[in-house]
């Protein structure tokens, strides 16, 4: 029985808990949607797409203690002040799984009203690691094939001539030796990070650039070999790892955190993506296809059986950094954002699962603007960079058809041809908020709609 079901069970015997999954790729902005989704929550003066916020049906939100008391809390009063002090700033990324218990008080309104009283319902958000969920590939591969894909990718990315160079100097025939495997580890992850700054989305081991507490455990310590070392002691122990890697890190992770979501959020960085370049676009649309095999019960067979007959009933795709595009371009980024999820999205929503595809900006950045150049009038947003300046921007003119970006991508296209997109860092604005309004934000309301509403 999904979350409904749940519901249904709290208003009899106990208080409904829907449990909320965020995740996305590096720099997506999961921090700052959890803290500013939380926020606005509790003061919820712009929350007016929220129906139960509208019409008063949402009487108060408080935080709880942590429910589990294996996983961290999720730092929420140091993110926010990050965001919102005197000296805003973007708080750190996300580390490792984290958890939030807010509590909602619910009275309904019109003919419900006179059904039942008010209730409370628990809305605990789990934040994880999108570079975690792509380990979920992994699962249905042996080191062989997860050898030979990851090296026949790896020529155009940054830091794979260090790692290339590296495999060509091994012996085959040589023993098994540990401070030849950490090397190679260490050179191979350095590839990754190097990859992953470069707006690589499909990184994998994922815990290789996250590797919390298991860092320099043999679990963590190998990396892709090609077939002719395959008679070698070092391959048959880095054929080990990763094997052990699968059942003792990948598999726990699903266990124990991701089978027990009931709505999603996965935030992309779809306009990092396409100032990269069209490989990076490409890259990016394949990571989130495999992120979403992770939503079709039956796919794998090891993920049915933790599963059961659950799953996920909404996910939210969500374009991040809205605020750096003028409103004007927004449903351009929404469209690429639907056209680049398309076959993912048509699987989940096969299985069953309700999706939606939107632009959001969880904390408002920027303001709009017009910039004069050379006699025409370019829609622009204006806020303050990391170096302090002032300055408006105008990143470039989406197309209309998102197949202009997505079909040289496909095809292998090194760069743009008739188009620069642009990215600036902007830092928070400082900002003084009115009592009873959460931090400025584009469509969180709406995000919150489509993900909770229905159970407020």
């Amino acid at each position: 029985m999904g979350i409904g079901g749940d519901l249904i069970r709290g208003l009899g015997f106990g208080e409904p808990v829907i449990r909320l999954g965020v995740t996305g790729l590096s720099r997506a902005g999961k921090t700052v949607f959890i803290t500013s989704l939380v926020a606005n929550l509790m003061d919820r003066g712009r929350m007016h797409a929220l129906r139960a916020a509208a019409d008063g049906s949402l009487k108060a939100a408080w935080l709880q203690p942590q429910p589990d008391d294996t996983v961290p809390r999720f730092d929420f009063e140091r993110h926010l002040a990050s965001m919102t002090g005197s000296d805003p700033h973007w708080p750190d990324g996300t580390r490792h799984v984290s958890q939030l218990r807010l509590s909602l008080r619910v009275e309904p309104r019109g003919l419900l009203s006179g059904l039942r009283g008010p209730q409370t319902v628990h809305l605990d958000i789990v934040d994880y690691p999108g570079e975690w969920l792509l380990d979920l590939r992994l699962m249905g591969k042996d080191f062989s094939e997860w050898s030979a894909e990851v090296l026949s990718r790896i020529d155009n990315r940054p830091g794979a001539t260090d790692y290339q160079q590296a495999l060509a100097e091994l012996d085959p025939t040589a023993r098994f030796d540990e401070p030849t495997a950490q090397r190679l580890a260490e050179s191979y992850t350095t590839h990754l990070h190097a990859a992953r700054e470069a707006g690589w989305s499909d990184c994998t081991p994922g815990r290789f650039l996250i590797p919390g507490e298991m860092a320099g455990s043999p679990a963590l310590t190998f990396a892709p070999l090609p077939e002719i070392q395959k008679d070698g002691k070092l391959y048959k122990e880095f054929r080990r790892r990763f094997d052990a890697y699968k059942s003792r890190v990948v598999r726990p992770f699903f266990r124990d955190h991701f089978a027990r979501i009931d709505r999603q959020v996965i935030l992309v960085d779809v306009l990092g993506a396409i100032h990269q370049g069209p490989q990076s676009v490409e890259d990016m649309r394949r990571a989130m296809a495999d992120i979403l095999t992770a939503f079709r019960p039956g796919r794998a067979g090891w993920l049915a059986q933790l599963l059961g007959t659950r799953r996920v009933e909404r996910i939210l795709f969500a374009a991040t950094k809205a605020d750096h595009l003028h409103h004007s371009q927004h449903d351009r980024l929404t469209a690429i954002l639907s056209a680049m999820l398309r076959e993912a999205r048509d699987r989940a929503d096969f299985s069953g699962a309700r999706t939606e595809a939107m632009s959001i900006a969880a904390l408002r950045a920027t303001t709009e603007d017009v910039i004069r150049k050379e006699g025409e009038e370019l829609p622009a947003v204006r806020g303050t960079l990391t170096d302090g300046r002032q300055a408006a921007f105008y990143p470039g003119e989406l197309p209309p058809d998102p197949a202009q970006l997505l079909h040289p991508a496909r095809n292998g296209a090194q760069e743009w041809l008739d188009a620069d997109y642009a990215v600036m860092n902007f830092l928070p604005a400082p900002m003084t908020r009115r009592p009873g309004d959460g931090p400025p934000h584009i469509r969180l309301d709406r995000a919150a709609e489509f993900l909770i509403g229905d159970l407020l």
